[in-house]
């Protein structure tokens, strides 16, 4: 059954391919610029740095700062606290990198990947003010922050003392052989390497999804669903496609990531044996209480 879905949904794709060609040149060309001009300048710099301060061991001295706020809160190593400020600041899919990173180096357990897995990969602060609330024509940037990011925040407090009450400890290791700290100049060459590979399979992962825009471009014609349909699809060019016509809808997607941003998570944990579809379920939640929280209160 799933082969004869995917087959009839390539076929349809490569036949749109050759009806419309022009407009998908756009549609491809539109992801492609979205992540040379934003993603690339965005986000691989903080890959290439989150992976050489993980690579050399410095992850426990990166969290000081916020360590006597987060700590009481979560109860939680100053390892997962690093995964968990990278989450909240880099945006997607960086919270997945570094979970991936920390677990494939045995810095923490598989319960402790999952757990932050939950919770701790969500649209970017710059991202949501620079470019998201500014599209969506919004005012008064405290309570969508709140919905972003406190809510998220909140979920993963709870989980920490109900879910995964008996799984995490405070100061306990993962179990294995930690992987050893690199020098500098190795640990800056594996990260620039593993940073342009990962870089250039999100950017297939853009190209790839916008170019999908063309299925509602074709079906939908105007309808006012086409726009938030590809905010389903991918993001960023839903949120130009959307402008101010449906902020609210856009919010709750943002919340979600889109397609786009779920096969960005799956690629960085894909070699890993963790669960993408336990970070699915609790993404699908954060996103329903998210959306009820802005349509009842915002």
């Amino acid at each position: 059954m799933k082969k004869t879905v995917y087959t009839a949904l390539f076929l349809l794709i490569s036949a749109l391919l050759l009806l419309y060609p022009s407009e998908c040149v756009v549609f491809a060309l539109s992801g492609l610029n979205l992540w040379f001009q934003k993603m690339v300048p965005s986000l691989l710099p903080f890959m290439i740095l989150s992976g050489m301060m993980i690579r050399m061991k410095l992850t426990d001295k990166i969290v000081f700062l916020i360590r006597p706020l987060l700590k009481p809160l979560l109860r939680l190593r100053p390892t997962l606290l690093y995964a968990i400020v990278v989450g909240f600041l880099c945006g997607f899919p960086m919270g997945a990198r570094a979970v991936a990173d920390l677990y494939e180096r045995r810095m923490i357990s598989k319960p402790e990947a999952t757990y932050l897995l939950a919770f701790c990969n969500n649209i970017g602060p710059v991202y949501f003010l620079g470019f998201a609330f500014p599209a969506l024509s919004l005012k008064g940037s405290l309570p969508y922050l709140f919905g972003m990011y406190g809510l998220p925040l909140i979920y993963g407090i709870i989980l920490r003392f109900t879910v995964y009450r008996n799984y995490l400890a405070p100061t306990v290791r993962a179990p294995g052989k930690e992987v050893p700290a690199m020098g500098l100049t190795a640990a800056l060459d594996e990260s620039v390497i593993a940073g342009m590979e990962g870089i250039t399979r999100l950017g297939g992962y853009m190209i790839f999804f916008n170019l999908l825009n063309i299925i509602p471009f074709i079906l939908m014609k105007k309808n006012r669903f086409n726009a938030i349909f590809s905010c389903f699809l991918e993001i960023t060019g839903g949120i130009q496609a959307v402008g101010h016509s449906h902020p609210y809808g856009a919010l709750i997607l943002l919340s979600f990531g889109g397609l786009s941003c779920l096969a960005q998570t799956n690629s960085c944990i894909r070699n890993t044996d963790l669960s993408f579809r336990s970070y699915l379920v609790h993404k699908l939640i954060i996103t329903m209480i998210t959306g009820c929280y802005y349509l009842m209160f915002v």
